[in-house]
């Protein structure tokens, strides 16, 4: 198992103050005319995703595709255009549940699901043979990441990781949470967490880059755990733009995530990218180096791109891989033992689109990947999409679970001997 020492402890977010200056308040009269008097108005500062846009991108009216903020009807969801291996096949496991992404199980076999857009935390159990839907919490911000240990549920917002124990018991009367940590930046770019729990009982998550492309403050571009009975914050690895999906090796423990690369850098660069932590003190070069062999057109001026860890694999480029876990189930079969699965929740920075599907990636027994190969396909059609998947979860009786947080649905992969 690798150990993480203490490193960078966070006790607050930086911030940022803009001074807005009211281009009609009455000036003092100077006899000049009206024209030359009135000071030219501030250039628009840009969101945090057109950062780094050059000029002439504007006219390809790229922009981040519309969250999915309502569920599709279970008739109107068209899983017979999920395509995957012989031998598996696809269906609607739970539907009605807006905007959902990360997932856990609990204990007693209830699904958790967060949300990045809708402030709601579900819960799916089954009734009398009737999967039921629920959402048991509700006004958090941005409780995206979800995890489940000794019986309590930890959700993590943006700027703050709760507790709520004994959930499962209490799913109609959920109880009051517990702050475990309260002092996370508060930037919305990139703010939203995955969380896991790690093999040595701490919560991992990351903490984006503030924006697309700048140099972060040494709070933010990285991968953190907290101790959740002693709240103590620790940085596991830095200069990781945005990773919303990680799991440990089920074999050597180690860490593994997923990385989102910077945007407007064109079509084919540069590379999302998927990473293994071996040791600590690991830095993977944002904003300075790309996909681990590309410098950055501003940043990476002066540098070299060997200063850095590489990644283990370079996924393609703007694909957006979310969710990722090892498959430990029994039901695939044995070929399938410990490969990693990765939610690719597609581009929007693309002239064509790329991803909106989920992959596998096979390791061989020294952690080195031989393979990366769709498997499961089709919800991208030509260029238009009907769903996005985020998250991918192992479920009890080894099939794969999927959320899709466009058509709000999670389906079922399960494989027939």
């Amino acid at each position: 198992m690798v150990a993480y020492g203490p490193r960078i402890v966070l006790l607050a977010a930086a911030s940022i103050a803009f001074v807005f200056v009211d281009a009609t308040a009455q000036q003092p009269s100077t006899g000049a005319t009206p024209a030359a008097a009135s000071p030219a108005p501030a250039p628009a500062i840009p969101p945090t995703w057109a950062q780094g846009r050059k000029p002439e991108q504007e006219a390809l009216n790229l922009s981040p595709h519309p969250p999915g903020l309502t569920a599709l009807p279970l008739e109107e969801i068209p899983v017979d255009k999920i395509k995957v291996p012989e031998g598996f096949s696809v269906s609607v496991w739970a539907s009605g549940i807006p905007n959902g992404r990360s997932m856990t199980f609990g204990k007693n076999g209830t699904l958790f699901v967060g949300t990045r857009f809708v402030d709601t935390v579900y819960a799916v159990v089954d009734r009398n043979g009737r999967r039921e839907v629920k959402p048991i919490l509700k006004g958090l911000h941005r409780p995206n990441g979800v995890a489940f240990r000794n019986g309590a549920l930890y959700v993590a917002e943006v700027s703050r990781i709760l507790r709520f124990d004994n959930i499962e018991s209490s799913l109609d009367n959920p109880p009051q949470p517990v702050v475990v940590f309260d002092a996370l930046p508060k930037d919305e770019a990139h703010g939203w967490k995955f969380m896991a729990l790690g093999p040595d009982g701490w919560l991992y998550f990351q903490i984006g880059s503030p924006g697309n492309i700048l140099i972060p403050p040494v709070t933010h571009a990285q991968i953190a755990r907290v101790d959740p009975d002693r709240g103590v914050l620790e940085t596991v690895a830095a200069r990781v733009r945005n990773s919303v999906g990680m799991d440990f090796h089920p074999v050597t423990k180690e860490l593994w995530f997923t990385n989102n690369g910077r945007d407007w850098m064109g079509d084919d660069a540069p590379n999302d990218t998927l990473h293994r932590v071996t040791h600590k003190g690991m830095n993977f070069g944002f904003p300075f180096c790309h996909q681990g062999d590309l410098l950055d057109d501003q940043f990476g001026k002066g540098r070299s791109c060997k200063e850095f860890d590489p990644p283990a694999l370079k996924l393609g480029t703007h694909v957006a891989p979310l969710g990722m876990r090892f498959y430990t189930g029994q039901q695939f079969p044995p070929e399938y033992r410990n490969n990693i699965f990765i939610a690719e929740h597609g581009s929007w920075n693309r002239t064509r689109k790329l991803g909106f599907n989920v992959s596998r990636v096979v390791l061989d027994d020294h952690g080195q990947v031989v393979k990366y190969e769709p498997f499961a396909t089709g919800f991208l059609q030509g260029e238009s999409f009907w769903g996005r998947p985020v998250d991918v979860q192992v479920a009890p009786d080894g099939a794969l679970l999927v959320s899709d947080d466009v058509a709000g649905a999670i389906y079922r992969i399960a494989y027939r001997r």
